[in-house]
């Protein structure tokens, strides 16, 4: 059984393409640069979303314990630089059921969690 990590970004305006851009090269960047290559799950962006939803994704995370804390420390980053592509949306973040709380200083982070 796997964990993945779900994102969701929520306004009544569209994204503009200044951030649609954003959310690209973030998308890219991390993806190109993920610890496992593409051994792993990458971000995967939802194409159908619901009304009112800017940005909806999940990211599976590895099952091998070797390969757990560097890749959600990874994608936590990801997300953050997701987050401040769209910063003007009502975000949730999850750990499956467990949500992620946004830290202003530090962005996405679980305290004592490094890579």
């Amino acid at each position: 059984m796997g964990v993945s990590l779900y994102y969701t970004a929520r306004r009544a305006t569209p994204l503009t393409d200044a951030e649609l851009a954003a959310v690209s090269q973030a998308v890219d960047t991390y993806d190109a640069n993920a610890p496992f290559g593409t051994e792993e799950e990458g971000l995967y962006l939802y194409d159908r979303l619901e009304p009112g939803t800017v940005l909806d994704g999940s990211t599976k995370l590895p099952t091998a314990p070797e390969r757990a804390v560097p890749s959600l420390v990874h994608w936590l980053a990801a997300i953050t630089a997701l987050r401040t592509a769209v910063p003007d949306a009502d975000w949730t973040f999850t750990l499956d059921d467990l949500e992620i709380e946004w830290d202003d200083q530090a962005g996405y982070h679980l305290p004592g969690l490094t890579g």
